[in-house]
Formats: structure tokens, C-alpha cells, sequence
């Protein structure tokens, strides 16, 4: 079997090459996604600026949310936990220990608006900066600015520059310019360490400790030393190697996990992909091979003997397919790495890894795929009985396997089930989690349900097809009917493209569209002011509500929190959105419905809940809740208002006095101001950035839209390989009528007739094909809709889908048409042999 499948791909390069291409993209893209795992689980980040310390002490980031009584989950917390800094003198009487800096990190901006990072000068030995010129900032009102910085200030030892840095500016000397002994990208500027507590904002607390080691001290024996003068006190993360980097950069920690489960998702969309075109073609393959097949259960070849051969077949392409897949898919992955580090869901600090373990999963999914695509698509055709074997060649009977059926019904169950879900049991954008999977479950159904489905689309588009496109056209009709299953091949790839790309492209466009409404229509300011350093003066509200024609003024900080007391409730699972703002003001620049208690009482530690989070966890005004903060701090608030939140995008209100110490900033973020002219305000707050209600929800709307540009990536690989299973099975079908098209020539039939009459059947393929994958979208679409935006309507522009449309029409017929004109070159008297 194994000499005679070799000698069958010899024969048949078409249906040889298309199952390669198949195979081959498959296993590059499940290597690629393997290793964007392998990336997003290693999570390494060199250090840079902390390179000089050989173990870095941080706050424990980590916050366990219990399954049931005997598991928990762990989740990582939003915001940097900070350090008592008198832990730093415990680091340093630890043997082996050689110098101890309790670091503070915070953010500060030049008056170009150039922004950097702002440390006390002790922390300056850890990268290490030296000294370029001038000296070391000893007093108040000195700094150091790092050679980068200096060239774009063109600041000197001597000169004064202005420096925004906590909420205010001031003006600085500097006293020397530093320059590192290795790269390190993000820019940096030094204070004397009694500005930097200053300007930290936080006097008693350090963001990480960095420990240098004595000389011939062991690394393993100081860090278990570390852990036992620290245990008993808050909980610590000790970090060594490339670990380190993750203190410099925090937000690469929630990006690694991103990436895990990104990567995940794609590798098994992928999977399921490559095994519907893999079947696609054998199952292709087999059909025109009927006769062939026939005679070899004729002559008694068993259906175990002919699955053995077409399987051999397909194993050897899958070989091929291996080997060529090994260079590339690490190629592919780089690139695909490259793409969403521009896009700005991986942080560029991050190295890309992939080993040779990804391909281990990438070569299983192979094989699984190669081995139940072709088992799947050679059922048919090696179960007949040898009696009817060569009579079904001639004519196949149009019937499917009970099984199939079977598992069609069941899918498209499945479906219903889902769509059922989203739109009455989901609500805001969680919906996604279940409208996703539902346009692949319904593809699944149809495509097992492929020739029934494909009978009555074609019964529906008979009549106009006919009275359209004439005689070629009635031919062409007459041909998709009496093939039904060939018909299906060719629709059944166009509905997976055209479901995925419309699904998902619209799924992501109404989604931004809810998320862009709901933001909009929670603000009532009509201006926002921001600092340059990332946070804003706790007093600048007051100041803002005495300028003229401002009738409200709110400090504005984001954040999230898990309830502790109760813990029953997704908010202890999943976290709760905080906003914080100022009593005084949320009522004028907050679009909020108050439906019990008010808005007057959130000072200190108060809360207003929106109806649907209260009633989950079973509480009302004057009762308390407990809060794990976003840097995990536990505090006990006190429920002074319940709100009307909109279903699927609820954020609990809390004051900004209590929320914004507990934020890695320390800071408000932004002032939202009611009334007041934007242009007067900047010229009352010099220093400060006021943007109009215009400019802050088209900058909200782009951030929406640089997130989702990954998932029009993935989408966009997907819909890729799809249409390569369209042409693959397209090309297939049709180069393999030669004969066919001889006799139509030997008839009388002209080339031009032959190819009118091709071109019908692409167009109805196509036909049948948007038409069934419009179906499948609609069951993703309709539910999100109604569970994101209250209507069943997607958001989103219509040329999407005339795009989607026109894509598909082009590939069909371009596939159809090209192979037609080249088997049409050969004499008919010879092609009919």
C-alpha cells in the first residue's frame, strides 16, 4: 500500500500540492502560535536600568481566587505594590548582602513634554550611570539628567530646566549629565534622594528593593537568607536573571498572560481550520477517484486496505509538510511577534524565545489532523459495498451517514444553544466569550450537513440563476444539482471564510461601538485636564471649580478591586472597575443615574454600586463591603449610593482620595471639568494639557481600535488560510473535468460556452456559500448585538461585508476559471482519452 500511495501522488500533483499547502501553512501557524506561548510563558524582560542588581525585592503582585473549596486561581494585580521602606535596612544586615537601594520610581516629563523616569540618585549605580560631567545632585532643586535627555534639552551642568514630576512643575539646576554603560531605551533623570521622597509622594514606602552581593557570595544562599529576614512581614517577590526586568516594566507581567491565551486561542481556531481543509481535499480527491477506488474494492480490496492507501498518501505529504514547516514556522512566529509588539499588546522589552518544544505541539496537531481529515473525507468513498461499487461511481447516491447527520444536528444545536446564551444570559463585551465559538460551531453543522444545505440553497437561487445567465446557465444549475457533495466541497470553504471574516470583523466593530457609547454617554464634561507626568495635583479641583464659567470639577482615577466580604459574586473572581472621584464634582461631569442615596457621600471610604453588582453580592446603602485594592491593599468601604449602571459595562464609584494613593501612579489621572472654555482653562493652568469632549472621545475610540487591530490580525491569518482551502478544493474540482469538457466540445460546445458555463457554477457556488456563511454569522452577530448595544443590528460599515463578498467571488472564480482555460487548451480528442 505504501509503494501504491506513492505512485497515486505522482499521478495527482493537484490534489499533492493542495494538501501540502494545506498541511504545510497549518503546522507554520500552529509553530508560530507555539512559540508566542512559549514567549508569553518565559516572559523574559533582560533588566536594563537595573542590570547592576543581582536580586531585586518586590511587592507581591499575586491575588488567589478560590474554584472551590480545595483550588485556587491565581490573577495578577492591576497596580505596583509598594514596600515598607524600613525592610530595606532588614535586606541589608543579611550576610553576603554588599549594598542595599530602596528604589522610588515615578513618573516625570521635561517641558518639551518629553517624559522619563525619575529615581534618587543612589539608584543611578544599579545600571550603572557614571558621571559624564558635572556632579551628583546633593540638594533640593538639583538634578541629573541622563545623556539622552540632555541632548534633546541641549541642558548643560549649570543650566535650569523645568521639570514636571508629582502633580506640579518647578524649575531645576542641573548639575551633571550621566551617561550609562549599556543601552537603556527609556529615558531617566536623578534627584537628590530627599527630592525623590519628596516627589515619590510616598515617604514610607520604596516601588522594589535592589541588592547588590558581596564579592564570591552565593546568589541561591542570599536569596534564602533574604526570604527568611523578610518572612513575617508583607509578602515579597524575590527575583534574579531576566525575572528582573519585570520590575522595570510591570505591564509585561498581564502581557505574558495575554499572550498565553492569545496564542492558545489562534493554535486551536488554526487546528480546527487545517482539519476542515485537509478533509475538504481528500474527501475531494476520493469523490473524483470513485471509480478508481471502485475497482479496488471490486477486485477485494478491503475499506480498511483503502483507508491504509489514502492515508499513506497523506502521510507522506505530511512528511514533506514537516520538514518544510521546521524553518518556517519559527520565521512566522518572529513576524507575528514583530506585529503585536507594534501594536502595542506585548511590550518591546519583551524577547521573543521559541525552542524546538513548540514543535512538538505544532507537528501533533499535524498529524491529528492529517490522520482525521483524511479519515473523515475518505468515509464515504471506502464504505461501499463492493457490488455497488461501480455503479456508485458512475452516479453517486446523494445520501449522508446517519453519524454525520447525527453530529451536524448536534452542532447546529449547539448553536442555537449558544446564541441563546449571549443574547439573554451575557451582557457588555463578556458576551464575546460565547459569540465567538458560535459561528464556528454553526460552520461545523453545515459543513457536516454540506450536501443537504447546499440542495436547498441552490433550489432557492435556480430560478434566477437560469433566467439570468441562459443556456450555459441552466447547464450549470443542472450540473451543481446532480453534484451535490462536489457543489458542497467547493461552498463549503467559502461559507467557513465568509462566516469567520464577517462574524468576526463585525463582532469587533460592535463591540468597539458599545464600548465607545458606553464611555460617551457616562461623560458629561465638557474638558479634561491631564499633566504631562501622567497624574494631577489631588487640589487642582478645587482651583479649576473657582475659574470662571466652570460649574464642576472632578478628580478621575481608574482602577480595579476584588471583594473580600462577600466572596460569592464574579467581582471576586474576575475583579470590580473602580473609578474615583471627587464628591464634590461627580454629579455635573459623570452621566450617572442614582437610584438610592447619593453621590454627596463619597468621601474617604465610600462607594456607590451599580444595581446589578449589589444585588450579586447581596448589599445595599449603610452596609460594608471589603476591597482588595488594585496594589493589594484591604479596606473597608462603605456603600453610600447604588447606581443604574448600563448591563455589561457597571464600574463601582469610590473617592478619589482613597483610590488614587493606591494606584502605581499615587496621583488622580485627570480633572473632568463641566463648563468653561478649553482654551481659557489652558491659559489659567500653564503646565497642564486640556483636551475638549471631542478630543477625548476620539482618543478613546482610536485606543479602542489599536486593541482590536490584533484581533483583525488573527482574523485576518484565518480568513488567509481559509481561502487557500477554497482554491484548494475549487482547483481540485475543476482540473479534474477534463473529459467532461471535451465531450461538451466534442457536442459543439464552444470554449467561450464552457467557460460561461464554469463561471455560472463558480458564481453559484459562491452564491451558496455567502449566503450559508451569512447564515452563520448572523447567528454570532444577532446575539452580540442585542447583548452589547440593546438592538440586533451589528455596528459597523457595510462595505466590510461588500468586501468580504467581492473577496470571495474573485477567489471562486479566479480558481475556477484558470484551470478550465488550461485543461480547454488540449485537443478535445485527446483530453477525452
Amino acid at each position: 500500500m505504501a509503494k501504491l500511495a506513492a505512485r497515486s501522488l505522482r499521478h495527482r500533483p493537484g490534489a499533492f500540492v493542495a494538501t501540502f499547502l494545506a498541511l504545510f501553512l497549518g503546522a507554520t501557524l500552529v509553530m508560530a502560535c507555539g512559540g508566542l506561548m512559549e514567549t508569553g510563558i518565559r516572559n523574559e524582560v533582560p533588566p536594563q536600568r537595573l542590570a547592576g542588581a543581582q536580586l531585586l525585592v518586590t511587592g507581591d503582585r499575586t491575588h488567589e481566587v478560590p474554584t472551590s473549596k480545595k483550588h485556587k486561581r491565581k490573577t495578577t494585580l492591576p497596580e505596583r505594590v509598594e514596600l515598607p521602606a524600613e525592610l530595606a535596612e532588614r535586606v541589608r544586615t543579611v550576610p553576603g548582602v554588599r549594598n542595599v537601594v530602596g528604589e522610588r520610581t515615578f513618573e516625570a516629563a521635561m517641558a518639551d513634554g518629553a517624559k522619563a523616569q525619575a529615581h534618587g540618585w543612589d539608584s543611578a549605580a544599579l545600571t550603572p550611570y557614571a558621571l559624564a560631567a558635572g556632579r551628583a545632585p546633593q540638594h533640593p532643586g538639583e538634578v541629573v539628567l541622563d545623556a539622552g535627555l540632555a541632548r534633546r534639552t541641549g541642558a548643560a551642568p549649570g543650566d535650569r530646566v523645568r521639570i514636571a514630576a508629582h502633580g506640579g512643575s518647578a524649575a531645576y539646576r542641573v548639575t551633571g549629565i550621566a551617561a550609562a554603560s549599556r543601552a537603556v531605551p527609556q529615558p531617566a533623570l536623578f534627584f537628590a534622594e530627599s527630592e525623590a521622597v519628596r516627589l515619590s509622594g510616598r515617604p514610607d514606602t520604596v516601588a522594589d528593593i535592589a541588592v547588590t552581593l558581596a564579592p564570591g557570595a552565593d546568589p541561591g544562599t542570599v536569596r534564602k537568607d533574604v526570604a527568611r529576614a523578610l518572612a513575617g512581614q508583607q509578602p515579597v517577590t524575590l527575583l534574579t536573571g531576566d525575572d528582573r526586568g519585570t520590575v522595570e516594566h510591570p505591564e509585561t507581567v498581564q502581557g505574558g498572560e495575554g499572550l498565553v491565551a492569545l496564542s492558545g486561542a489562534v493554535g486551536g481556531l488554526v487546528v480546527l481550520v487545517a482539519a476542515f481543509v485537509v478533509a475538504g481535499t481528500v474527501s475531494l480527491s476520493a469523490r473524483q477517484r470513485s471509480r478508481e477506488l471502485a475497482l479496488l474494492r471490486a477486485v477485494g480490496a478491503t475499506p480498511r486496505l483503502l483507508r491504509r492507501m489514502l492515508l499513506g498518501e497523506t502521510l507522506l505529504v505530511t512528511a514533506l509538510a514537516a520538514a518544510a514547516a521546521w524553518p518556517a514556522g519559527p520565521v512566522a512566529g518572529r513576524r507575528l511577534f514583530g506585529t503585536l509588539v507594534d501594536s502595542g499588546l506585548i511590550a518591546d522589552t519583551v524577547v521573543f524565545r521559541q525552542g524546538w518544544i513548540p514543535a512538538l505541539p505544532a507537528y501533533g496537531a499535524l498529524l491529528l489532523t492529517a490522520v482525521l481529515g483524511t479519515l473523515l473525507g475518505a468515509a464515504g468513498a471506502v464504505r461501499t459495498k463492493p457490488v455497488q461499487a461501480l455503479g456508485e461511481a458512475a452516479a453517486p447516491p446523494p445520501r449522508l451517514h446517519p453519524v454525520r447527520i447525527v453530529l451536524g444536528l448536534l452542532f447546529l444545536a449547539g448553536t442555537v444553544a449558544l446564541a441563546l446564551v449571549t443574547a439573554t444570559v451575557l451582557r457588555g463585551p463578556v458576551a464575546a466569550s460565547t459569540a465567538g465559538p458560535t459561528v464556528m460551531c454553526c460552520v461545523i453543522g453545515l459543513a457536516l450537513l454540506g450536501p443537504w444545505c447546499t440542495r436547498i440553497a441552490t433550489a432557492l437561487l435556480h430560478w434566477p440563476v437560469r433566467l439570468l445567465t441562459g443556456a450555459p446557465g441552466r447547464l450549470a444549475v443542472l450540473n451543481c444539482r446532480a453534484r451535490a457533495a462536489g457543489t458542497a466541497a467547493v461552498a463549503m470553504p467559502v461559507v467557513l471564510a465568509v462566516g469567520i471574516a464577517v462574524g468576526e470583523l463585525y463582532l469587533q466593530t460592535t463591540a468597539a461601538a458599545a464600548t465607545d457609547r458606553a464611555f460617551t454617554q457616562d461623560l458629561r464634561a465638557d474638558a479634561v485636564i491631564t499633566s504631562p507626568a501622567g497624574g494631577v495635583d489631588p487640589a487642582l479641583p478645587d482651583r479649576v471649580r473657582a475659574l470662571p464659567g466652570v460649574t464642576g470639577a472632578s478628580a478621575y482615577v481608574t482602577s480595579s478591586a476584588f471583594t473580600l466580604a462577600p466572596r460569592d459574586g464574579d467581582e471576586n473572581k474576575h475583579g470590580l472597575p473602580l473609578r474615583g472621584v471627587s464628591a464634590d464634582g461627580a454629579g455635573q461631569t459623570l452621566a450617572v443615574r442614582v437610584t438610592e442615596g447619593s453621590l454627596t457621600g463619597l468621601r474617604g471610604a465610600a462607594v456607590a454600586l451599580p444595581e446589578s453588582v449589589a444585588h450579586r453580592i447581596h448589599r445595599g446603602v449603610g452596609d460594608t463591603v471589603r476591597l482588595k485594592l488594585g496594589d493589594g491593599a484591604v479596606v473597608d468601604v462603605r456603600v453610600v449610593a447604588l447606581l443604574a449602571g448600563r448591563a455589561g459595562y457597571e464600574s463601582a464609584l469610590t473617592s478619589a482620595e482613597l483610590l488614587a494613593p493606591h494606584t502605581t501612579a499615587g496621583l488622580p489621572a485627570q480633572i473632568l471639568v463641566r463648563g468653561g472654555n478649553p482654551a481659557a482653562l489652558a491659559a489659567a493652568l500653564p503646565g497642564l494639557k486640556v483636551s475638549g469632549r471631542d478630543a477625548v472621545t476620539a482618543a478613546y475610540a482610536r485606543d479602542n481600535r489599536t486593541q482590536a487591530s490584533v484581533n483583525y490580525l488573527v482574523i485576518g491569518m484565518l480568513v488567509a488560510y481559509t481561502a487557500l482551502s477554497v482554491v484548494n478544493t475549487t482547483a481540485v474540482a475543476v482540473g479534474n473535468r477534463r473529459k467532461e469538457f471535451a465531450l461538451h466540445r466534442l457536442t459543439g460546445a464552444t470554449r467561450g460556452q464552457v467557460l460561461r458555463m464554469m463561471a455560472v457554477e463558480g458564481g453559484l457556488a459562491t452564491a451558496v456559500g455567502l449566503l450559508l456563511g451569512t447564515v452563520a454569522a448572523g447567528t454570532t452577530l444577532v446575539p452580540f448585538s442585542l447583548a452589547a448595544g440593546g438592538t440586533g443590528w451589528p455596528s459597523g460599515p457595510v462595505s466590510v461585508y461588500l468586501t468580504v463578498v467581492a473577496a470571495a467571488a474573485a477567489v471562486v472564480l479566479a480558481a475556477t476559471l484558470i484551470p478550465t482555460w488550461a485543461a480547454l487548451r488540449a485537443r478535445p480528442v485527446e483530453a477525452a482519452r
